[in-house]
C-alpha cells in the first residue's frame, strides 16, 4: 500500500517543482521582490502560490489544480480575500 501512494505521489513532482520555482525567482511575496512589498502583496493567507503547493501535494494534482484555479480566479480586487485552508 506505501508503494502505491508512492508511485500516485510521482505525477505531482514537476507541478511542485515548478511552484517553487515560481516563488524562489519571481513571486513578489516570496521571492527576490519581497522586500519591495515589506507587508506582503497577496491579498489571501497563505499565498496563493503557497497554498497550491499544500493542496496539490496533499490531496493530488487533479483535485489541486482545480482548486488552485479556483483560487487564483477569485483573486481581484473586488475580493476582501481572507484565509483558506487546503
Amino acid at each position: 500500500m506505501f508503494f502505491i501512494k508512492k508511485i500516485l505521489f510521482i505525477p505531482r513532482l514537476p507541478f511542485l517543482w515548478l511552484i517553487r520555482l515560481y516563488q524562489h525567482t519571481l513571486s513578489p511575496d516570496h521571492g527576490p521582490l519581497k522586500n519591495v512589498f515589506p507587508h506582503g502583496y497577496c491579498r489571501f493567507y497563505p499565498t496563493c502560490s503557497e497554498y497550491s503547493y499544500q493542496v496539490i501535494k496533499k490531496q493530488g494534482l487533479l483535485i489541486g489544480l482545480l482548486k488552485s484555479f479556483w483560487r487564483i480566479l477569485r483573486c481581484n480586487p473586488w475580493n476582501a480575500g481572507g484565509v483558506d485552508l487546503p
